[in-house]
């Protein structure tokens, strides 16, 4: 029997006067809780209570031991209140993981609102383009942006992540404007160097036709979104990159966009995390929050 119910009901029945009046207000036989008694007397090795048919009294070592249930009884309701307490208010650290140019760019501002909302909750970022582990790692949640594998982690669907090409009005000056995907070819394209799997050389559009795909050459590789806009931006070649890191260069005309009339590739992207029943408030608080803002 588990020793902390028997601990209840023994002192539910000292305090009612009768093991009918305990059973009563905890929903038991007399039977179930002669039980309990039984058990701990068994336990204890010692007599807790004088039973007659008509009444009933603490023994010495009873009534020392009732004091104490008592005290082990509001401890473990502490318990249960501390628990449900954490469990409501988001509080703790969060540590997350992100790729390096959505993370720089776009998480991290709206983390420092998540924040603010949240001020008992602090944050570990991590930033990096491989696959990190969440369990052996300890990430809370993670941001994959790629197709999800069937790992039994729980994802949920954040906004494609757009990619768009552009290049500096200086190359653009100098290397003449694409006016169609296969152009691609005679132009420096600079390409992103993925951690864990080869570059890619094929650059994918969406044209009046269909999916234009062009096999494109790049003498400059990086696995940093944010380097391959400088190079951009210094007028070394075309960048194929996340619209959101773009924009504002964009707006300037720092940048500009090539091939407007065809669709550039989006990325499928996803907040991913462990299997919980009950998540806990942080983390609960923590998802619905990028849900809401990159959904």
């Amino acid at each position: 029997m588990d020793r902390l119910t028997s601990m209840e009901v023994f002192v539910r029945t000292v305090e009612a006067g009768s093991l009918t009046a305990a059973g009563i207000s905890l929903g038991l036989s007399s039977q179930m809780v002669g039980k309990h008694l039984r058990f701990l007397e068994e336990r204890t090795g010692a007599r807790l209570l004088h039973r007659t048919t008509r009444r009933q009294s603490l023994t010495e070592i009873g009534s020392a031991y009732y004091e104490r249930c008592k005290l082990v009884l509001a401890e473990a309701e502490a318990a249960d209140a501390i628990a449900q307490n954490l469990r409501a208010t988001p509080r703790g650290k969060l540590r997350i993981n992100a790729p390096l140019s959505f993370g720089a760019h776009s998480l991290t501002p709206a983390l420092t609102r998540y924040m603010q909302r949240f001020p008992e909750v602090s944050v570990e970022l991590t930033l990096s383009d491989r696959v990190v582990d969440l369990t052996e790692e300890g990430y809370d949640a993670v941001i994959r942006i790629s197709p999800l594998k069937d790992s039994g982690l729980i994802a949920r669907a954040l906004k494609p992540y757009q990619l768009i090409a552009c290049a500096s009005p200086a190359y653009l000056a100098q290397r003449g404007t694409p006016k169609v995907p296969a152009d691609l070819a005679s132009h420096e394209c600079l390409g992103f160097a993925y951690w864990a799997a080869p570059p890619l050389f094929d650059w994918e559009f969406t044209g009046p036709s269909g999916i234009e795909r062009v096999s494109v050459r790049s003498q400059f590789l990086v696995n940093n979104g944010q380097a391959l806009r400088q190079a951009a931006l210094s007028g070394f070649g075309i960048t194929l990159q996340a619209e959101d890191m773009l924009r504002e260069d964009l707006a300037s005309g720092r940048l500009v966009q090539v091939l407007p009339n065809y669709g550039a590739p989006t990325r499928p992207i996803h907040i991913v995390f462990m299997p919980d029943r009950r998540p806990t408030p942080k983390l609960r608080s923590f998802v619905d929050f990028v849900v809401a803002e990159f959904g």
